[in-house]
């Protein structure tokens, strides 16, 4: 585009600036570290689901509980975004509780309906308020000795005027919380596991078992990041150091032998976690002898 081609938007006078109608994107989705991973357009696109919002409040759009819901398409998302296909999808799962940070939820309407999508409030988790009040009451004089971790923490300022003093100490608290309570740790095991299963691999090979790749996803990184000594396996407790070393060897193959192993079991289960733990722990040291004895039966019965 040269000189005489380029679009001239005029200048603001007076209050024209007033005449916009805006979308809200919540200031803590950039000032808090909870949300420091979030990209800008997964952070904006929220700010578009809000703004739905108010539609869906005109039609009335709540479930049984009155929690408001809304319908915002993949095609929705590459309209108002201006963006492909794969990347509106990928917008949408950094949003959600499945796959991303939790600031919506996302409900299956069966076949070729939209999903209802269900929109968050922004906030700090209440376990990141429940450290901060924490750590403000270790810091209020009444307490002889302060965690020196948190002391480090929360350095003396005299120059500064009270405002800027408590919105620093809330932020920097947030993102201690943020590590001290394994909630990096737990992020970090959740994208090592996505990338060491092929997860996404998975959800293309098996469509109707999305539900149960989750719920075993979401059981490995929960019992990889415990601090118990001892993990429940199939009635026995073990060391949970062995068990955390067992399932961070777990591989997609491991994965499809755990689904193929759960299709052929007749049996009811009572406990599927446990069940899912017990299969997941021991797939590494039974799937090759597994896959031998059907090769073995698959001959034998050939040359019958």
């Amino acid at each position: 585009m040269n000189e005489t081609d380029k679009l001239l938007f005029p200048y603001h006078y007076g209050q024209e600036a007033e005449q916009y109608s805006f979308y809200r994107v919540p200031k803590l989705l950039f000032t808090e570290p909870v949300f420091r991973n979030v990209s800008t357009d997964a952070k904006l696109l929220y700010g578009l689901l809000l703004d739905r919002m108010q539609l869906s409040m005109k039609n009335h759009w709540l479930d049984e509980d009155g929690r408001v819901y809304i319908y915002f398409t993949i095609d929705s998302v590459m309209t108002a975004l201006g963006c492909g296909n794969k990347k509106a999808g990928q917008l949408l799962a950094e949003l959600d509780d499945r796959r991303g940070i939790g600031l919506i939820t996302r409900k299956k309407q069966g076949q070729g309906k939209p999903d209802q999508i269900f929109v968050h409030k922004c906030s700090i988790p209440e376990v990141l308020k429940a450290h901060v009040q924490k750590c403000q009451n270790d810091m209020s004089g009444s307490v002889e000795s302060t965690c020196l971790d948190v002391s480090k923490g929360h350095p003396n300022k005299t120059d500064k005027n009270d405002t800027e003093i408590n919105e620093n100490k809330s932020i920097y608290l947030s993102e201690q919380m943020w590590i001290n309570d394994g909630i990096e740790n737990y992020k970090y095991y959740r994208e090592l596991f996505l990338e060491q299963l092929y997860f996404d691999s998975l959800l293309v090979d098996y469509p109707y078992e999305e539900e149960t790749l989750y719920e075993i996803l979401e059981l490995l990184v929960e019992t990889v990041c415990t601090t118990r000594k001892m993990i429940r396996i199939a009635g026995e407790e073990k060391p949970s150091e062995i068990v955390k070393s067992r399932l961070l060897k777990l591989n997609g193959e491991h994965i499809r032998y755990v689904l193929m192993c759960m299709k052929e079991n007749t049996t009811h289960i009572r406990n599927i976690r446990q069940y899912l733990l017990a299969a997941l722990y021991n797939a590494p040291a039974t799937m090759s002898s597994y896959y031998s004895a059907r090769v073995n039966h698959d001959m034998y019965g050939r040359g019958g």
